[in-house]
């Protein structure tokens, strides 16, 4: 059971600690702005997407279902049925923060809980960091910021500007997966072994009955609800 320290983490440490994550998310973006750039989108159109929507790999699934003609009602509830784990993110947080943690401005940090702020923010806690709403903000913000900055950049380069480098373009592909399974090393314990080994198992049967989209979606729920009702 992990000692608790007794100052609260700032907003500064939540930006330091978002470090890391920055790192990830700006190539990652700027792949994104250039991939919107290529189907068609404005520079403008990237952006706004990056503001809005805020979704990483389901950014990408966006571009791939609209350049491909899907209707707009079967685009919007791939795309939520995708992001319905990120629901999930603040109770488990708040469950691992304990019963005195504050929820005042959850409504606003918790917006910005994606994988990989979720990773940081548990393995915090996980290591005895006391919950802080401004360590929050300051996470939440400084890898919003990232993605949204290396947005604009890609799209000012354009669609050609990662066409001279296929292995880059290829790797930058796989740098969020990458960061999350890091995070997700670095608080990894025996009571998180029964919710991963749920993910596994949703994921592989999603896939031999349906798809492997619907096994990645699968595995996602049923491991995030293993989390959330673990004792």
């Amino acid at each position: 059971m992990p000692v608790m320290t007794e100052a609260r983490p700032t907003f500064r440490t939540g930006l330091l600690a978002a470090l890391p994550i920055v790192a990830g998310y700006v190539p990652i973006a700027f792949s994104f702005g250039v991939a919107a750039t290529r189907a068609g989108l404005t520079g403008a159109e990237a952006v706004m997407l990056s503001l809005v929507v805020y979704a990483g790999a389901s950014q990408f699934l966006a571009i791939a279902l609209f350049t491909g003609g899907a209707p707009v009602l079967v685009a919007a509830f791939t795309l939520i049925a995708m992001n319905l784990r990120h629901v999930l993110y603040g109770p488990a947080l708040m469950k691992a923060a304990g019963a005195g943690a504050s929820r005042r401005h959850a409504w606003v940090w918790a917006w910005g809980l994606t994988d990989e702020v979720f990773g940081q923010a548990l393995g915090a806690l996980a290591r005895g960091q006391r919950f802080s709403e401004a360590y929050m903000f300051g996470l939440g913000l400084a890898a919003y910021a990232a993605w949204v900055l290396g947005t604009a950049v890609g799209a000012m380069a354009g669609a050609g500007a990662l066409e001279s480098w296929p292995a880059l373009n290829a790797g930058l592909g796989f740098m969020l997966t990458a960061l999350f399974l890091a995070l997700l090393l670095s608080i990894l314990s025996r009571r998180a072994v029964s919710a991963i080994v749920i993910a596994a198992a949703a994921t592989v049967a999603g896939t031999l009955v349906w798809s492997g989209t619907a096994g990645i979606l699968a595995g996602m729920i049923c491991g995030a609800l293993a989390g959330v009702v673990r004792k």
